[in-house]
C-alpha cells in the first residue's frame, strides 16, 4: 500500500494499461465511503477498516445540497467537512477517487442538487442550457478550489489520483438529443480547464470525450463493459455494486462474496486496473436526505455494515482476493496478455513476459465443476469461478472458495421504554382552511410548495351539505402518502411504492348538514433521485371529489388552503428548547391519535458497542435524538413476505451523552405504540468457518521489512502448509464457547449444520484448545491435527462455529 508524504507530489497519468502513480502502473482497489452517510468520530475506524481489507483509495460523492442549502451560504462542518475527511484518507496512507458530479445520484435527495436550483429562471437541469451549466460550473470550481487551497490533489502532494465528472449520463443522454451530447462536451471541457492535475472519468458514458476516461457501473463490468472508447484509455469500474440499495416494502438484495469476487477477478483478467466497491461502507441516510422510498439503512450488506461493523465472509473473501491479485501485479502490467481455451467455458488468461514473470487466472463459467489442463498440470475448478494462480502453477485464490469466516450479528436490548410514564405526547391539530396563509384556486403542486423545507403539506378546504349523509372520498394522488381528515376526524390513508407512484385514496365517511372542513396530508418520503428532467417532477393530489349519496362534488378547481410542515416541526419539539414551546401530555394508553409526537428520554449504555433504537412497535415517521434525526422509519410498510423494510436505527454514540438522551418521535399513524421502542446495542456474537482440506492455502504476504517497494515487487510468495479454520473476535472479545466444532465431513454450512457421517472424536477438544480464551485462532484443516484419518479418500471439511464474549 502507498503511503502518501505530506508534500510529496505525484505525478498522476494514465495509458491503456492502467492509471500510472510516478512513473508506476497500477491495480487499484477502491471502496466507497460517503463522508455524509456516517460521522467524523466514525471516520478513522470505517478508513483503517478499509485499508486493512486490502483497499487502496476510499471513492466518494461530493453533496452539492448539503453544502450549499441555500444559494451562496455553504456549510462544511460536522458531517460535511469533506476536507478534513479526506486528509484522514490520507493520514492512512490511502488515495481518493472525488466524484464531484455535481449531479450523484446516489439515491441522495434530489439526486444531490439543491432544491433552490428548481427555482431558477429557465433553467433545464444536465442539459446545454446556460443557467444550469452556469451554477455547475460556478459549484464544480467552488470545490476544486477548496481541494487545492488544501492541497488535496496528488499533484500537490495529496491523496487525490481521480475525479469524475457529471453521473450515469448516459442513462438519459436520449433525453436531451443534441443538447446532450453538447453538455457531455462542454462538462469534460470544464473537467479540464478546472486544471487538477490527476485524471478524470465519467461513468456509464461510452462516448466521455478526451481525455476523460469512460468508466463501468453495474454487478458484471467484466461482461457488461464494452471497454474503454480509446486504446490509450485504461478499464475502470467506478461502482461495483456490493448489494443494493433497498426501499420501503422491499426485500434486501444480498449479493454473496463468492459472485463480487468472480466478477473481479473476471474484469481483471480483462485487463482491468480499477475496481471501487460502491458501497464499502453504506452508512446511514440521516434525516430527510434518503431519496424517494429509499430507507434509513444505505447498504447494510456492503463490506463495512451500515455500523460499521465486518461483514463477513465479504470482507474477509474480498481481502484475500486483494491479496493474490497483488501478487500477480507485476506480471498482469507487463502489457503482455494470451488468451488460452480450456473447454467450451472454460478459458486461461496469461499475464507475462518470462517464464520466471508469468501469473494466470483460469475462469469456469460453467454452472458444474471442471477439471482443465494448463501448462501440463490438472486444475480441478469449482462451478462459476475463477482461480488466481500468481506464478502460473499454484492455486493462491478461488473466488468460490470461501476461506473467510463468517458473523453472526446480534443486538441486544439494553434499555426498555415499556413504561407509560417514562413517555409524553403532543398530538398535531388538524388545521382549518382560515387557518392557512397559502390560498390557491387548484390544487397545488407538493415540491414547489414546501419548497423542500418539510416532507409534509397540509391542502384544506371547506363545502356546505345541505344534509348529513355517508358520503364517499375519492383522491387521486401522484405522490407517496396521503391521510385525510374530515370535521377533524382521521378517516384513512394510502401510499404508492418505490415503482407505482400513483394511487387512488377512496374512503366513507359521514357529512355534517352545514359547513365541512377537509383537511389532506399529503407526504413525501423523500424527493427523487434519478431520470431525465428532475425540475419537472410532480407530486400532489391530482383531483378530489366528494360522492355524497346523490351527486358528485369536484374539487379540483375548488379554493383551497395550504400549510406547509406541521407544527412541531415549526417549534422543533425535538430539541430541548423547541420541546419547552408546546403542551405535552402524560402518556397513559395505546389508544393514540395519528400525528403525534412522543418524548422520553434515555441513559447512553455502557461500552463501545454501536447503538441501535428498535422501533419495530411503530408505523411511520421520523426519530430524533438530542436534536438530531437518525432518519425517517417506516415499519408498518411490510414487503411481500410480511417483513418490515426496516427496524433498527442507527444512533452514533457521537449523537450521544452519557445520561438523560432526549428521544422525539414523530408518528404518523394511529397504531404506532412507543411502550415497545427499546434502545439496543449492536455487536457480533458468534463467528464461523468452513474449510475444506481442497481450498487453497491463505497466502502470507511477500512484504518483508528492510525492502523498498520495487524490492518486495512479485518477490516469491509462500503459503501456510495447509489451509485452515481462521477465527477472529472483534476487539474487546474473546472466544468462550465453542458451539460446534466437526471435522470430517459436516452436513450443511455455517447456516444450519449437523455432524456428518464421517467425523472425528476429537474435533470438539482440538478446537477447544486451539481457541477458547483467544481472541483469534486458527486450526489447520489436516487428518494429522485430529489424531489420524477415520475416513481415508474422503474430501474432508472442517466447519467450527464459536461464541464470542
Amino acid at each position: 500500500m502507498a503511503v502518501i508524504v505530506a508534500g510529496d507530489a505525484a505525478n498522476v497519468t494514465y495509458d491503456g494499461r492502467s492509471l500510472i502513480i510516478d512513473g508506476q502502473h497500477k491495480i487499484l482497489f477502491s471502496g466507497s465511503i460517503h463522508y455524509t452517510r456516517s460521522t467524523p468520530q466514525m471516520w478513522p475506524s470505517l478508513i483503517a477498516k478499509a485499508k486493512s481489507g486490502g483497499i487502496d483509495v476510499i471513492d466518494t460523492y461530493v453533496f452539492w445540497n448539503i453544502h450549499e442549502p441555500q444559494q451562496g451560504q455553504f456549510d462544511f462542518s460536522g458531517r460535511r467537512d469533506i476536507v478534513k475527511f479526506i486528509k484522514e484518507v490520507k493520514a492512512h496512507g490511502l488515495y481518493v477517487c472525488l466524484r464531484i458530479g455535481p449531479f450523484i445520484q446516489g439515491e441522495w435527495s434530489y439526486g444531490g442538487l439543491p432544491f433552490w436550483l428548481h427555482n431558477v429562471q429557465g433553467i433545464v437541469f444536465r442539459t446545454d442550457n446556460e443557467p444550469f451549466k452556469y451554477h455547475m460550473k460556478r459549484y464544480a470550481q467552488m470545490i476544486v478550489k477548496l481541494m487545492k487551497s488544501e492541497n488535496l490533489y496528488a499533484s500537490q502532494g495529496g491523496p487525490i489520483i481521480l475525479s469524475q465528472i457529471e453521473n450515469e449520463y448516459g442513462m438519459v443522454a436520449r433525453a436531451f438529443r443534441q443538447e446532450g451530447k453538447s453538455y457531455v462536451k462542454w462538462a469534460a471541457k470544464l473537467a479540464v480547464e478546472l486544471d487538477t492535475g490527476v485524471p478524470w472519468v465519467m461513468c456509464k458514458q461510452d462516448d466521455a470525450p478526451d481525455p476523460l476516461v469512460n468508466a463501468c457501473n453495474g454487478r458484471q463490468c467484466g461482461e457488461t463493459f464494452k471497454g474503454p472508447n480509446s486504446p490509450n484509455k485504461p478499464a475502470i469500474w467506478t461502482e461495483n455494486w456490493t448489494s443494493f440499495y433497498q426501499t420501503y416494502g422491499e426485500e434486501p438484495l444480498i449479493r454473496s462474496a463468492e459472485d463480487i469476487a468472480f466478477h473481479v477477478a473476471l474484469f481483471i483478467a480483462k485487463n482491468g486496473s480499477f475496481v471501487n466497491y460502491y458501497m464499502y461502507h453504506g452508512g446511514t441516510n440521516f434525516g430527510r436526505n434518503a431519496s424517494q422510498f429509499v430507507i434509513t439503512s444505505y447498504y447494510d450488506q456492503a463490506p463495512l455494515d451500515e455500523y460499521g461493523l465486518l461483514r463477513q465472509p465479504k470482507w474477509g473473501h474480498l481481502k484475500e482476493l486483494h491479496a493474490a491479485v497483488k501478487l500477480c501485479e507485476e506480471p498482469l502490467l507487463s502489457g503482455l496478455q494470451t488468451t488460452i481455451s480450456l473447454g467450451k467455458l472454460q478459458t486461461a488468461f496469461v499475464f507475462g513476459k518470462k517464464a520466471n514473470l508469468c501469473a494466470a487466472l483460469l475462469v469456469n463459467q460453467d454452472k458444474w465443476d471442471s477439471t482443465v489442463q494448463f501448462r501440463n498440470s490438472s486444475y480441478r475448478l469449482s462451478p462459476k469461478s475463477i482461480s488466481v494462480l500468481p506464478d502460473c502453477k499454484n492455486v493462491a485464490f478461488n473466488t468460490a472458495k470461501v476461506n473467510a469466516q463468517y458473523n453472526t450479528r446480534t443486538r441486544e436490548p439494553r434499555q426498555n421504554l415499556s413504561s407509560p410514564h417514562m413517555w409524553e405526547k403532543f398530538t398535531e391539530t388538524v388545521p382549518s382552511f382560515s387557518e392557512t396563509s397559502i390560498r390557491s384556486e387548484s390544487l397545488l403542486e407538493h415540491m414547489n410548495t414546501t419548497q423542500d423545507t418539510s416532507d409534509y403539506l397540509w391542502q384544506t378546504t371547506r363545502f356546505e351539505q345541505s344534509e348529513g349523509a355517508p358520503s364517499a372520498l375519492k383522491v387521486n394522488h401522484l405522490g407517496h402518502v396521503l391521510h385525510a381528515f374530515v370535521n377533524e376526524r382521521f378517516i384513512g390513508s394510502m401510499h404508492g411504492t418505490f415503482k407505482v407512484h400513483r394511487f387512488l385514496l377512496e374512503k366513507n365517511m359521514s357529512l355534517n348538514n352545514g359547513t365541512n372542513n377537509m383537511a389532506l396530508l399529503s407526504v413525501m418520503v423523500g424527493l427523487p433521485n434519478s431520470g431525465a428532467h428532475l425540475e419537472r417532477r410532480v407530486v400532489g393530489s391530482r383531483s378530489v371529489k366528494i360522492w355524497n349519496g346523490r351527486y358528485q362534488l369536484y374539487f379540483n378547481n375548488y379554493s383551497w388552503g395550504y400549510q406547509v410542515g406541521l407544527k412541531g416541526e415549526k417549534y422543533h419539539v425535538y430539541t430541548e428548547d423547541g420541546a419547552a414551546k408546546v403542551q405535552w401530555k402524560q402518556y397513559r394508553d395505546s389508544k393514540s391519535q395519528p400525528l403525534t409526537w412522543y418524548k422520553a428520554s434515555f441513559d447512553t449504555p455502557e461500552g463501545e458497542d454501536p447503538v441501535a433504537l428498535n422501533l419495530g412497535s411503530m408505523g411511520k415517521g421520523e426519530a430524533w435524538v438530542n436534536g438530531q434525526s437518525i432518519g425517517r422509519y417506516w415499519v408498518s410498510f411490510h414487503t411481500s413476505k410480511g417483513n418490515p423494510s426496516q427496524i433498527w436505527y442507527h444512533i452514533p454514540r457521537s449523537f450521544l451523552k452519557p445520561n438523560s438522551n432526549l428521544l422525539v418521535i414523530l408518528e404518523e399513524e394511529k397504531e404506532g405504540n412507543p411502550l415497545g421502542i427499546t434502545i439496543d446495542t449492536v455487536s457480533v456474537t458468534e463467528i464461523c468457518g468452513h474449510v475444506s482440506n481442497t481450498y487453497p492455502h491463505p497466502v502470507i504476504s511477500p512484504r518483508k521489512k528492510g525492502l523498498n517497494r520495487n524490492e518486495q515487487k512479485h518477490l516469491t510468495y509462500r503459503y501456510d502448509r495447509r489451509p485452515k479454520v481462521q477465527l477472529q473476535c472483534p476487539t474487546g472479545r474473546k472466544i468462550s464457547k465453542v458451539l460446534f466444532a466437526s471435522f470430517g465431513t459436516p452436513n450443511g454450512s455455517c447456516g444450519s449444520y449437523s455432524i456428518g457421517s464421517c467425523h472425528s472424536p476429537n474435533s470438539l477438544a482440538v478446537v477447544q484448545k486451539a481457541c477458547l480464551r483467544k481472541s483469534r485462532c486458527s486450526v489447520p484443516v489436516w487428518s494429522k491435527t485430529f489424531g489420524g484419518d477415520s475416513c481415508p479418500q474422503t474430501v474432508k471439511s472442517l466447519l467450527v462455529r464459536a461464541q464470542c464474549s
